[in-house]
């Protein structure tokens, strides 16, 4: 893949590959158009078009996409031909709540592995995981070939965890600790914050004045 494609770009391919799979599913479509799709997202048709075009020759104009194709393309594009282990830091509320949260394995990603430096967690179980030792982070993960972790612990512990995440072979991160974060070159950030996403979207709110 051409690594200089713009991170933008790839973040919208998870979009796209979504609602072709509900398309599929809730309406049983086979073939679709980049029209249509950007309808359905709320964009624009040239941008979808020029998301693809960076990775070849998707459809034919005026016959537009196969569906079914797109989906598989989408799907190796991503690296999602296979399910990933994933490790969880953090058995705290959050940590339940993603633990419990099935839509990860529909998405091809399966958490494998909590941790928590919390004796009274330690031992404990999420589901049909048991909360492990996080000391033991730097054996575990290299030896189940674990390459994606996410981070549900406080801001002021969530550099050091990342430090060792990435020690013991971790290259991709999903973080929910409300702090930016230092990896090297070729281990990749994302975050997830809540808060900040409502910042965001009051920027286009009026004010109620009294």
């Amino acid at each position: 893949m051409d690594h200089a494609i713009p991170d933008i770009v790839i973040g919208r391919l998870p979009v796209y590959l979504r609602e072709l799979e509900r398309m599929v599913r809730d309406a049983g479509k086979t073939t679709t158009s980049s029209h249509e799709l950007a309808e359905r997202l709320g964009m624009s048709s040239a941008q979808i078009r020029k998301d693809f075009s960076h990775f070849g020759e998707f459809g034919k104009q005026g016959t537009g996409y196969h569906i079914h194709y797109l989906i598989d393309r989408l799907t190796e594009i991503l690296n999602l031909t296979h399910e990933w282990p994933v490790a969880l830091v953090g058995a705290g509320f959050l940590g339940h709540a993603l633990a419990s949260y099935r839509g990860f394995q529909r998405r091809g990603f399966v958490i494998t592995c909590v941790f928590d430096n919390d004796p009274t967690k330690i031992g404990k179980t999420i589901g049909d995981l048991v909360v492990q030792d996080a000391a033991t982070l730097e054996t575990t993960l290299p030896a189940r070939g674990i390459a994606v972790a996410i981070l549900a612990v406080p801001a002021d512990a969530a550099q050091e965890t990342v430090d060792r995440l990435v020690a013991a072979g971790v290259r991709a991160i999903l973080s929910y600790a409300p702090v930016s974060l230092t990896v090297p070159p070729g281990v990749h950030v994302s975050y997830s914050d809540p808060v900040v996403q409502l910042q965001q979207m009051a920027y286009y709110l009026s004010p109620t004045i009294p």
